[in-house]
């Protein structure tokens, strides 16, 4: 069980160190291997993945500090769930950091109208992430069950039982196309197993700690993809 523990600007600090360390980075991944700024699709998806990330920041600090604390939690209590994250970030790294040698070296010819297409999809999976959290207060980022957790089948947990991860999907999958790159998409298509591993252990962890899951679980059919999983 874990409740909020951070003061109003300890919290405010953090994101703010967070947001500080991630934009530099996130900077040198897209355009260090690129060897150049003028990479127009990369400015586009920064565009589209940051001005939400803040405004969504900004609204969490003041409305909702319980739920931003939670989204800033990193460290996964499952030993199952580290390993799982740490492979996320292998893959990830490798699905970033592939369109920029794309770019360097001109492997992809990617159409503009297909790159708009997919920064709508990475702002509809990103769209979908926002309504889970105004769905669902516990909505963490560590797998935990907290006091007084209630299950949610409302809104988007009404379809699938787990929406946020149906959102961070249509976001990967969709990302190298936006920057450009035909083969990120290999590398990317990795998240699928990788949700699939996070998703089952989830379920175990919540089937056994949280009141109600079992009988969510029998109510809603789907886990990520309607009709499909």
């Amino acid at each position: 069980m874990h409740s909020s523990q951070l003061s109003h600007g300890a919290l405010r600090r953090l994101v703010y160190s967070r947001v500080s360390m991630g934009i530099p980075v996130l900077f040198a991944i897209l355009f260090l291997p690129a060897g150049t700024l003028a990479y127009w699709e990369a400015w586009v998806y920064l565009a589209i993945l940051l001005i939400p990330v803040f405004l969504a920041f900004r609204y969490l600090l003041k409305n909702s500090p319980e739920l931003l604390e939670r989204r800033m939690r990193m460290r996964e209590k499952e030993t199952a769930q580290k390993r799982i994250i740490g492979l996320s970030y292998v893959y990830s790294l490798i699905a970033f950091l592939l369109p920029g040698f794309d770019r360097r070296w001109d492997w992809s010819q990617v159409p503009a109208i297909v790159v708009i297409l997919a920064d709508v999809l990475v702002v509809l999976g990103y769209g979908i992430f926002l309504l889970v959290m105004k769905e669902n207060r516990y909505a963490s980022r560590i797998i935990e069950v907290e006091q007084e957790q209630q299950v949610i089948s409302s809104g988007p947990y009404a379809l699938v039982r787990h929406p946020m991860y149906l959102g961070v999907l249509l976001m990967y999958m969709a990302s190298p196309l936006a920057l450009g790159s035909y083969w990120a998409i290999l590398p990317a298509a990795f998240v699928i197993p990788i949700l699939v591993a996070r998703i089952l252990n989830e379920e175990k962890v919540l089937g056994q700690e949280l009141k109600g899951y079992q009988e969510y679980m029998q109510k809603v059919r789907f886990r990520l993809i309607p009709g499909l999983w």
